[in-house]
């Protein structure tokens, strides 16, 4: 008698929830960065066995030598799950064949022309493909238009695979929310949203992430998850831009929009603070709203809020260096030769994250109107490759000394003392709200 495959299908099913379950299951991270390699640290620390892939073989190495390459992850939480030979890192995706949960954290940027570049995720989905066992749950993390689940990873998978999703493949969507050196929130204990393609794929999805996180949100689809994702962002987007317009208004009227911003935060409801800065940075904010703008542009739809926001925030920059300008006018020197020393690298304190940083952007447009740039952080003593600033690569971090013409406060770092950097005597323009009110200061 012939075995139904129905009930083939759906033994095969509970047998993976069962793994997933105990822990038995081996869980495959795919883009050791900044989101990946926090999560295969957490789904280790959870009980798993995780393997960990990513194309850059340098990034692999120390990860198997023990070495965390992010500075605010300590290397004694890796080695703790290396001495109960819970954790290993590859190159090869061939080790995919291993794992039985494969989660994907790779980069989404944006190409030159402002459209959403899925090409990471793309390759990555041809690379498992061959590898793939069935009754696999793939899991997409990467920050993404909503679709992209459904309309990119699932043809691809389905197309180099002999397998169905929702049969003997499952499908997710759990965008990342990881917030690089935030002590209150991890990626441990911030709600993780689980969108699927099918019912088996979210009872699959919800039971791998259960275990690693303290709270996980079932979504009916995985375009609910996506948007959400998008959604997150625009508004903070929305609001920075908002407040980021409203710092160059009232600049031209004197008025201080940091003490504007504290007098409208006594307002006990109704009101959330946001605060300005000289750009945007991180891989979400200033990239995600794009992907809503590109989607909705197949709707018929135009996005005007998102990309005037977007208009405004990358516009920051430029004001920075009209500030920086009028700094140095006011001690009488040009800005074509002045030694400018930029404070902070990374797009927010206390971390060595560099990803869509402002101040590289405002190193880049300093040195084109020929001042001579050097930049102090304590968290990047190096700067390495990034996509569009790949002439900045290898330039160190300098010391304060009161041989610059003018500092400019980037990051929020705690280790810039106010009176350290006042007691050099160099005129400041600061875009953090980092100092007080003094004769050397200035605000952008």
């Amino acid at each position: 008698m012939e075995e139904n495959p129905s009930a083939v299908m759906a033994a095969a099913f509970t047998r993976s929830l069962e793994r997933v379950k105990a822990k038995t299951a081996t869980v495959g991270v795919i883009g050791l960065g900044y989101v990946g390699f926090p999560l295969a640290l957490l789904f280790g620390e959870a009980g798993f066995s995780v393997v960990g892939f990513d194309i850059d073989e340098a990034k692999v190495a120390r990860l198997n030598q023990g070495e965390s390459y992010i500075r605010h992850i300590d290397d004694s939480r890796l080695k703790a799950l290396q001495s109960r030979g819970r954790i290993s890192a590859y190159a090869d995706f061939s080790k995919v064949e291993q794992c039985e949960a494969l989660v994907i954290c790779v980069p989404t940027p944006l190409n030159a022309h402002m459209e959403p570049d899925l090409s990471y995720i793309e390759a990555t989905c041809r690379a498992i493909a061959p590898y793939l066992r069935p009754h696999t749950l793939v899991s997409l993390e990467s920050s993404t238009w909503p679709g992209t689940t459904d309309e990119v990873v699932k043809p691809i998978l389905e197309a180099l695979t002999s397998f169905r999703v929702g049969e003997d493949l499952y499908l997710c969507y759990s965008p990342e929310r990881e917030d690089p050196g935030n002590g209150t929130f991890t990626t441990r204990n911030i709600p993780k949203l689980v969108g699927a393609s099918d019912e088996k794929s979210l009872q699959l999805g919800m039971a791998l992430y259960s275990l690693a996180v303290e709270t996980a949100v079932p979504l009916h689809c995985t375009r609910v998850a996506e948007a959400a994702k998008l959604f997150e962002n625009i508004f903070r987007s929305v609001n920075i831009a908002l407040v980021n317009e409203l710092k160059v208004i009232l600049d031209a009227m004197g008025i201080d929009v940091w003490e504007v911003i504290q007098a409208a935060s006594t307002k006990p409801f109704g009101f959330m603070p946001f605060w300005p800065g000289p750009g945007l940075g991180g891989h979400c904010i200033p990239i995600d709203p794009f992907y809503m703008t590109w989607k909705a542009k197949e709707f018929g739809m135009h996005t005007r809020f998102i990309e005037l926001a977007g208009e405004i925030n990358r516009s920051m920059p430029k004001w920075v260096v009209s500030k920086i300008q009028d700094c140095l006018n006011d001690h009488e020197k040009p800005l074509k030769g002045s030694r400018v020393l930029v404070l902070g690298l990374s797009y927010k304190p206390d971390v060595d994250d560099m990803r869509e940083s402002p101040s590289l952007e405002l190193i880049h447009l300093l040195e084109k109107k020929g001042a001579v740039v050097a930049y102090h952080d304590p968290h990047i003593p190096v700067i390495g490759v990034t996509r569009e600033y790949g002439d900045l690569a290898g330039r160190t971090s300098q010391p304060l000394s009161a041989s610059y013409d003018c500092f400019v406060v980037c990051t929020r770092h705690s280790a810039f003392l106010a009176a350290e950097i006042l007691s050099h005597g160099v005129p400041v323009v600061d875009t953090r709200h980092l100092l007080p009110k003094h004769p050397l200061v200035s605000r952008a």
